[in-house]
C-alpha cells in the first residue's frame, strides 16, 4: 500500500489500482505503463517536479506523450520561471522515487498543476507511488485530492 492509494481509499474516492512488472531497463516509465497495461496513452499522466522561482518545488501532471511547458507552469503558479528539479530533491520532498512520484500522498505536499487535457477524460491514470503501479480515477477527483489546479502546461 502506498500513501497515494491510502489517501484515495480514506477519502472514499472511486478508483482502480493497476499493476505491472516494471522493467528497470526501461527509460520511459509512463510509456511502459501504457504498453504494459494496454491503456490509451492520452489518459496516462506523468508527474514531474519542477523548481519554480520564488515558489519552490511544484508538481506538474502532464500526459506521458507530451512535454512539460516550463513557461506555462511558471505562469500557472505565479513564478517568473521554472526549471526541472533535481531528482534527489524531488524524491526527498515527495517521499517517492523518480518514475513512481505521485501527485497524491506526498511526504511534503507540493503545489500541483494538472494539465487541462485531463478534464477531457472520464478517468486518468497516474502513478500510485511506485514504479509498476498506476492509479485510475476521475480527473476532478485528482485535482481535488491534490488540492491542485488545472492549466495548459503540456506541449506536444
Amino acid at each position: 500500500m502506498t500513501p497515494a492509494i491510502l489517501l484515495v481509499r480514506a477519502r472514499g474516492i472511486a478508483h482502480e489500482v493497476l499493476s505491472y512488472d516494471h522493467d528497470p531497463a526501461v527509460a520511459s516509465y509512463g510509456k511502459e505503463a501504457v504498453d504494459a497495461l494496454g491503456l490509451d496513452a492520452a489518459t496516462v499522466f506523468k508527474t514531474l517536479v519542477a523548481d519554480a522561482e520564488g515558489v519552490g518545488l511544484v508538481c506538474a501532471v502532464v500526459p506521458v506523450l507530451a512535454m512539460l511547458d516550463l513557461k506555462a507552469l511558471a505562469a500557472a503558479v505565479g513564478a517568473r520561471r521554472a526549471r526541472m528539479a533535481d531528482p534527489a530533491a524531488a524524491e526527498r520532498a515527495t517521499g517517492y522515487v523518480v518514475g513512481g512520484i505521485s501527485p497524491l500522498g506526498q511526504k511534503k505536499p507540493l503545489p500541483v498543476v494538472v494539465d487541462a487535457s485531463a478534464l477531457a477524460h472520464l478517468r486518468v491514470h497516474i502513478s500510485a507511488g511506485r514504479r509498476g503501479l498506476e492509479l485510475a480515477l476521475a480527473p476532478m477527483d485528482l485535482v481535488k485530492l491534490a488540492r491542485g489546479r488545472t492549466g495548459a502546461i503540456a506541449r506536444y
